[in-house]
């Protein structure tokens, strides 16, 4: 993962600002993808929108716009702090109340999660909300031993670059391998090339995670 950060001095963290920043709100949405950018291990100072991880996510927001019908919805999660924080998980507990947030604003809506780094891990974790029909993530954080059970009958799709040094891209297979032995619907899609940071081959991360989404929210849909 990203660098540690140093504890959070008193005072840093931010209080219960939205945790849905939308970006494309239709009069009559039909479904919703939700961004999740990376972040760090550890870490509690207060997450910007101006700091490089959400910014990298803007490419793949204008992206899923481009391709997916104008009845989606899109939204990013904003976080209170950068860090997944061992046992608090806290963006996680963020993407729930961008969840909760979602339905008090445009209803019951089927959602699909589009996560990177971190933001990958948070979404596969988020996944267990019913309303969540499927996945993308964008060289996920996957630990070992990272939770499978409750991708069962949900689609995931995974892309991964094979020059990452950041996060495992065979880390990432053997959690496909595990989610699909749950009964997830899962498969994983290798960027020869790409960084973690996705900027190698940048166009091709773009597309091919948009096609994804695309196809995530369409009936008959398969990840494979």
């Amino acid at each position: 993962m990203p660098g540690h950060e140093s504890p959070r001095p008193p005072g840093t963290a931010r209080g219960p600002a939205a945790a849905l920043r939308p970006r494309r709100t239709p009069r009559d949405p039909r479904a919703a993808v939700l961004f999740l950018h990376g972040g760090s291990d550890t870490g509690r100072a207060v997450s910007r929108p101006w700091y490089p991880a959400p910014l990298r996510m803007r490419p793949f927001v204008r992206a899923v716009a481009a391709t997916v019908p104008d009845d989606v919805l899109l939204a990013e999660v904003r976080y209170r702090v950068r860090g997944w924080n061992g046992t608090d998980a806290d963006p996680v507990h963020d993407t729930d109340r961008a969840l909760r947030e979602l339905a008090g604003l445009a209803g019951d809506l089927p959602v699909v999660l589009v996560g990177h780094s971190m933001g990958g891990r948070a979404a596969l974790r988020a996944a267990a909300a019913p309303e969540v029909r499927g996945v993308v993530a964008l060289a996920p954080w996957c630990p070992e031993g990272e939770p499978v059970a409750h991708l069962r009958d949900k689609d995931v799709v995974v892309l991964h670059g094979d020059h990452d040094r950041v996060t495992d891209p065979r880390a990432s297979a053997a959690f496909v391998r595990r989610a699909r032995e749950s009964g997830a619907r899962a498969a994983m899609r290798t960027v020869p090339g790409g960084d973690h940071a996705m900027l190698r081959h940048a166009g091709h991360w773009h597309r091919t995670a948009a096609a994804a989404v695309a196809a995530l929210l369409t009936p008959g849909r398969t990840t494979e």
